[in-house]
């Protein structure tokens, strides 16, 4: 079968074009969430643990260089879903407020917040997937499946 060239040009054209805007929308649809994890903590967590998670004094913990964070992984999305109250240690120091619940955020969204605290302010832990963390929050029935 042989096209002409104009055909085959035409074809070329389209095809640039369609995915030209593909990537366009993927890009937007990625960009989005890229940023998620760090504005999830800006307006759900800043305001107690601190803009860069120096905590507050001895009044709440710190999650910057936090050896809680590191050492109590399987435990942290059910503590942002069902929240915490009782004394808890980080790096050597005793806390004891409480801290609300977080029942607004969805699976990926607290897989995102836990994987922005995990790689920042000298964390250096694994990440979570949405899979892992949808799991964990299904021991403390919080999993919503999103």
């Amino acid at each position: 079968m042989r096209y002409s060239r104009l055909a085959v040009s035409k074809v070329g054209a389209v095809l640039a074009a369609l995915g030209i805007s593909l990537s366009a929308g993927l890009s937007g649809c990625f960009t989005e969430r890229r940023n998620e994890g760090a504005q999830l903590y800006a307006s759900h967590c800043a305001n107690c643990h601190g803009e860069q998670g120096q905590g507050l004094k001895r009044l709440i913990p710190p999650v910057a260089a936090s050896d809680y964070v590191a050492q109590h992984r399987q435990e942290l999305p059910c503590l942002i879903r069902k929240g915490m109250q009782g004394a808890v240690v980080v790096n050597g120091v005793e806390y004891n407020q409480v801290m609300p619940s977080h029942n607004d955020l969805t699976d990926s969204q607290i897989a995102n917040l836990l994987n922005f605290v995990q790689q920042n302010w000298g964390n250096k832990n694994q990440a979570y997937t949405i899979r892992e963390a949808s799991e964990l929050l299904g021991q403390c029935n919080g999993s919503d499946g999103q």
